[in-house]
């Protein structure tokens, strides 16, 4: 197992302040990611499927966009149980050095395809409100297919200086998910500038100018008198995309970027030690709220499009039928076989 050492001056500096809370912060993830990880993995799994048996749907932009969303939380939610193994034993890594790093990498990755993901499908429903010819005619699936894999790509590579942090002996025990030393402090923070910046701030601010717009857009066709019943729906889905993605970004994403850039100050700076426990403990909770999100995601399938609950109810209509031709198939051949000869 590959490990990186540091001088016990570095280390000593690094935990001296939360050591006497690390109990507090252990319980905290055992508890969440124990809600997490099923309920991730179950919803997304069932976008997934669903999804995917739909050939109909799958060449829709929203369902491009949605199938990637999923994707990205199914695979972080996959690394949660090498999390909780790792919090139940007390904070000692038991797994190879890689997977330490496939860890705290996926969860960046997540992290950011979550949010660029999200405001894709919000500069979609922008563009089919505000400019419905030019979305018809030029937001094309393949088209936006081509852009999340851009969106991988980008974050992929954007992310892989989390994969230079693995294992770390503290207290004669191997370690996860802990800066090493001052240059990994370091490293974390211009990190942490560039991904505040163009994975959150930018984004947001996209967020922020479409929803705007599309508000505005809403307004005027609501001061039609006969407005068509596909401009009524159009709105109504407009209006559950503003709200969860809104409070998505509000709750999962904002709070966690604000705490974090504070409390990498606090640790670089050597800042007070009750403010850097305080900072610690807030940034558990603010790092279970993002990693949430992907148990939040699969109500913005659900309540933003009606076709999302036409695919699930035909779906499950779609397996009931299977189930039913399986039965009479398996009956007929038994009668059959049980016929007396003529």
């Amino acid at each position: 197992m590959a490990t990186a050492l540091c001088n016990n001056t570095s280390t000593t500096w690094l935990t001296e302040c939360s050591r006497d809370h690390e109990h507090v912060k252990f319980s905290v993830y055992k508890y969440v990611y124990l809600l997490v990880f099923p309920v991730a993995f179950l919803f997304n799994a069932v976008v997934l499927v669903v999804f995917y048996l739909q050939s109909r749907h799958r060449s829709s932009n929203f369902s491009v966009v949605v199938m990637n969303l999923a994707l990205s939380d199914c695979s972080f939610s996959l690394t949660l149980p090498l999390r909780l193994t790792y919090y139940f034993r007390g904070a000692v890594w038991s797994f190879p050095d890689w997977l330490c790093r496939v860890c705290q990498y996926f969860f960046y990755v997540n992290l950011y395809t979550s949010i660029l993901f999200l405001t894709l499908l919000t500069v979609l429903r922008w563009l089919a409100v505000a400019k419905p010819h030019y979305h018809r005619s030029q937001a094309t699936p393949t088209r936006t297919l081509l852009v999340c894999l851009g969106i991988w790509l980008f974050v992929g590579g954007s992310s892989a200086p989390f994969l230079y942090s693995g294992v770390t002996i503290r207290e004669n025990l191997p370690r996860c998910f802990e800066p090493s030393c001052m240059s990994s402090v370091r490293r974390v923070l211009i990190l942490n500038y560039m991904g505040t910046t163009v994975g959150f701030l930018l984004p947001f601010f996209i967020i922020i100018i479409c929803y705007c717009s599309i508000i505005r857009r809403l307004m005027d066709l609501s001061g039609l008198r006969r407005t068509p019943n596909i401009c009524q729906r159009n709105r109504r889905h407009s209006v559950h995309m503003i709200t969860i993605v809104t409070a998505t970004f509000l709750v999962c994403f904002l709070p966690y970027h604000v705490i974090r850039a504070v409390h990498l100050h606090a640790t670089y700076n050597q800042w007070n030690c009750g403010v850097r426990v305080w900072l610690q403990l807030t940034v558990v909770v603010t790092l279970c709220l993002a990693a949430s999100n992907s148990i939040v995601n699969p109500l913005l399938y659900y309540y933003s499009t009606r076709m999302f609950r036409n695919n699930v109810m035909f779906a499950r209509f779609s397996i009931l039928s299977s189930r039913r031709l399986a039965m009479r198939s398996r009956k007929t051949d038994t009668e059959e076989v049980h016929q007396p000869p003529l």
